[in-house]
C-alpha cells in the first residue's frame, strides 16, 4: 500500500503523498499485485456515493430493470476513462490538472478549474444529503438537523492527520465492504427474478427516448463517471511508479490497470444492486414513483417483511457518504494545487467545500421540503454529467498525443472509443438541455 516518508504528517494533501512504493523487478506476480493495489479502491468510492443511490433507485422504481444496461455501459466507460487518467499520471509524472495548466492559457485554466470545483461541490452536495438522510433514518433527527451533523465530518479529516495512506485505505476498504455486504443481504431478502434482471442487461435504446428516462440515464452517467475522479486518479497513481524507464512504466500501467478494472467492477456491481433492489422491491410491487431515498427506506420493511432491510439500507448509505468524504477532499486538493498552485491545509479545504455544499442543501430542504431530497440528489448527478466533457476533452487529447506520451499513448482503438464516448456524453447532455428548455 502507500508508504509515506517519515516526515509526512497527513494522508490527504497531494503534495504529501508523493513517496513511491518501491517494487523490486524480481518480486512475484502476487506481491506486485498487492503493492500496486490501492488507487483503484480510492477511485471506486466516487462511483458508489449517495448520488448514485438516488438515480439508481428512481430508475429502478420507474422502469424496473430496463435501465440496468445504462449502469453497466457507464461502468465500462468509466474503466476506460480512468485507465487513461492513470496512464497520464504514470507516463508524464503529472496529473490532469497540472498538465492542463502547462498546456492551456490562463482563461482556459480558470474556466476548467471553476468547472472542476463545481463538480466537487455537486458531489459534496450529494454526500451532505445522503449523510443527512442516514442520520435521519438511524437517529430519528430531522433532515435539517441531519444536514447540520454532516458539517462535523471535517473532524474526521482532522482525526486522520498523521495516519499513513495504508491506514486510510484500510478504513475505505472496510466501508466499501460494509456497503457490499449490506446489499448482498438485501438482495437475498428481496429475491429478484434473475431472468428478468438478465434481460435488463440487453441495451434497449427505445427506453431512453422518453424525456424522464433520458434525464435519469444522464443522471446515472453523471453519477458513474465522476469528473473529479479523472483528476484524482492521475495524481495518486504516481505513488506506484517503480522506475522511470519505459519498461517500468509499462509494468505499472499493466498492474494499475488491473487494480482499476477490479475496483470499478465492484463499484458497478454495487450500483447494479441498488437498481435491481429498487426494481424488485418497488417497481414489481406497483410502487413506480419512488424517487426519494427516504421513501425507499420506509417501504423496504413492509415489502421485505423485516426491519433488518431498512437498517442495512441506512448503514450502507452512511458508509457511502463517509467514504466519499475522504476521496472528495483529496480530489479537491489535486484540482486546487494543479490548476492554481495553491496549497492549504486539508482540513481547511474540507471546511470550505462542505460549507459551500451546506448552503444549497439547507435552502433546498427548508424551501422545498423533505420530499425534495431525491430531486436534489438526481440534479447534482446531472450537473456532474454536464461537467464531464470539460474533463474528458483534455484527458483524451493528452493521452492520445505521441509527442507527450511516446509509445505509451492510447492505442487507435482506445482513441476512437474515447472520442466516441465524448461525442455521446456531450450529445446526451445537449439533448437533455434541449428537452428541459422546450
Amino acid at each position: 500500500m502507500f508508504r509515506l516518508p517519515k516526515t509526512a504528517t497527513a494522508p490527504f494533501c497531494p503534495s504529501e503523498i508523493r513517496g513511491t512504493v518501491q517494487i523490486a523487478p524480481t518480486a512475484s506476480f502476487w506481491s506486485k499485485i498487492a503493492r500496486f493495489a490501492g488507487p483503484g479502491l480510492l477511485i471506486s468510492v466516487g462511483y458508489m456515493d449517495p448520488g448514485n443511490w438516488a438515480t439508481d433507485i428512481e430508475a429502478g422504481s420507474k422502469y424496473g430493470y430496463d435501465l440496468l444496461f445504462v449502469v453497466v455501459l457507464a461502468g465500462l466507460a468509466a474503466m476506460l476513462l480512468q485507465e487513461m487518467s492513470m496512464r497520464l499520471g504514470i507516463v508524464t509524472g503529472r496529473d490532469l490538472a497540472q498538465m492542463s495548466r502547462r498546456r492551456y492559457g490562463r482563461k482556459a485554466n480558470l474556466t476548467l478549474w471553476l468547472l472542476a470545483e463545481l463538480s466537487i461541490l455537486a458531489c459534496d452536495l450529494a454526500e451532505v444529503l445522503g449523510g443527512a438522510l442516514a442520520f435521519h433514518m438511524l437517529l430519528g433527527v430531522s433532515l435539517l438537523a441531519g444536514i447540520a451533523l454532516t458539517a462535523f465530518d471535517t473532524l474526521i479529516v482532522l482525526g486522520l492527520k498523521g495516519q499513513k495512506f495504508r491506514e486510510l485505505e484500510a478504513i475505505v476498504l472496510g466501508l466499501v465492504l460494509t456497503i457490499g455486504a449490506s446489499y448482498l443481504v438485501e438482495l437475498w431478502l428481496i429475491q429478484p427474478v434473475w431472468p428478468d434482471v438478465a434481460r435488463g442487461l440487453l441495451p434497449d435504446w427505445r427506453v431512453v427516448g422518453h424525456k424522464d428516462a433520458l434525464y435519469l440515464a444522464v443522471g446515472v452517467l453523471g453519477a458513474t463517471v465522476m469528473p473529479h475522479n479523472l483528476y484524482l486518479h492521475s495524481s495518486i497513481v504516481q505513488t506506484r511508479v517503480v522506475g522511470h524507464d519505459e519498461q517500468a512504466k509499462r509494468e505499472a500501467i499493466r498492474f494499475l490497470g488491473l487494480d482499476t478494472v477490479v475496483s470499478l467492477s465492484f463499484a458497478v456491481a454495487i450500483n447494479a444492486a441498488i437498481l435491481i433492489l429498487a426494481g424488485a422491491a418497488f417497481h414489481a410491487n406497483g410502487y413506480q414513483a419512488v424517487a426519494d431515498i427516504e421513501d425507499a427506506y420506509h417501504l423496504l420493511d413492509p415489502i421485505v417483511g423485516t426491519s433488518l432491510a431498512g437498517v442495512l439500507f441506512a448503514l450502507a448509505l452512511l458508509a457511502s457518504g463517509q467514504n466519499s468524504t475522504f476521496t472528495g477532499t483529496v480530489a479537491g486538493q489535486v484540482i486546487l494545487e494543479g490548476f492554481l498552485q495553491i496549497k492549504i491545509p486539508c482540513w481547511q479545504r474540507r471546511l470550505i467545500t462542505r460549507s459551500l455544499a451546506l448552503v444549497p442543501a439547507f435552502v433546498g430542504v427548508a424551501w422545498l421540503g423533505d420530499q425534495s431530497v431525491g430531486k436534489l440528489l438526481v440534479l447534482s448527478q446531472v450537473v456532474l454529467s454536464l461537467q464531464l466533457p470539460f474533463a474528458l476533452y483534455p484527458l483524451i487529447r493528452f493521452t492520445s498525443s505521441r509527442d507527450l506520451m511516446g509509445s505509451l499513448a492510447n492505442t487507435l482503438l482506445a482513441r476512437l472509443v474515447g472520442w466516441f464516448l465524448f461525442v455521446v456524453i456531450t450529445g446526451a447532455n445537449l439533448a437533455l438541455l434541449a428537452e428541459l428548455v422546450m
